[in-house]
Parts: structure tokens; C-alpha cells; sequence
């Protein structure tokens, strides 16, 4: 007798459906991991801000008034972020722009917030802020506690 070599029809359809339910559960994890990078860009770049409204603390013992008054807060506009909204106290939101990170829920703006240590140091925490609920899972981890 001969001996076939090879794959059969059945064998190679149960390796297809397999991969096919791989590849659905992994494209959407994948799209929501690059919405978080990108949202995540946005936090981060948020950097100057917060070393300004830290240093205007420290030196003046209170918060600026206005953000206006802040150094580099007006010119952080990149290609995911479209500033920030909502200042007080220190507090603001980031206005991220939904659309070039790919998100269809809106609004998302993680909220950073300024608490002053025992030791007068500045401590910044990022929250969810106005981010709706369907959206916080594209903020970064640091953000959604």
C-alpha cells in the first residue's frame, strides 16, 4: 500500500477556523492597545504643564489663577491633543482629539490633579475626569484607578 503524505481538507479547515477565532479576539485588544498608546501620548506630553503649575506652587505657595498664566500650556497641540479645558486650582482635563486616536466614544479627558506632599512637593494624579464611561479603557493605566 501507499502511503499518502500531506494534510487533509478537515485538517487544514480545523487549523483555519482556529486561527480565525485567534485573529478575532486579537484585533480588537490590538485596536484598543493603540488608542490607550496614543491617549497616553497625550498624558504624557502634559510634562511641561505640570512642571510649570508645580514650580508656580512651590515658589508662590498657591495655584495660578488662570492657565493662561502657566508657561507652555497654550502651545501643546500635537497630532492626538487638542490642549486642555476645564482649569482650576491647578486641576485640568486633556482635551484628546477622539478621532485621530481612532476612538468612536467621546469625550475622552483624563483629568490630572495636584496634591502637595507633607514635604511641600507637588504630586500629580491622573483620573478618568469627564472621560465617558464607555472610554476609560483607552486611558492609561495610571489614569483609570
Amino acid at each position: 500500500m501507499k502511503k499518502m503524505q500531506g494534510f487533509t481538507l478537515i485538517e487544514l479547515m480545523i487549523v483555519i477556523a482556529i486561527l480565525g477565532i485567534l485573529l478575532a479576539i486579537a484585533i480588537p485588544a490590538y485596536q484598543d492597545y493603540t488608542v490607550r498608546a496614543k491617549v497616553g501620548e497625550c498624558v504624557n506630553g502634559a510634562a511641561p504643564v505640570k512642571l510649570a503649575v508645580s514650580e508656580f506652587r512651590i515658589s508662590n505657595g498657591r495655584y495660578p489663577s488662570a492657565f493662561a498664566s502657566i508657561a507652555n500650556a497654550s502651545d501643546f497641540n500635537t497630532k492626538y491633543c487638542n490642549g486642555y479645558l476645564n482649569y482650576s486650582g491647578g486641576r485640568f482635563d486633556i482635551d484628546v482629539d477622539e478621532t485621530a486616536v481612532g476612538s468612536t466614544v467621546t469625550p475622552i479627558q483624563p483629568q490630572l490633579s495636584p496634591t502637595v506632599t507633607a514635604s511641600s512637593d507637588v504630586d500629580w494624579r491622573c483620573k478618568a475626569g469627564s472621560t465617558a464611561a464607555t472610554a476609560v479603557k483607552y486611558l492609561p493605566a495610571t489614569c483609570r484607578s
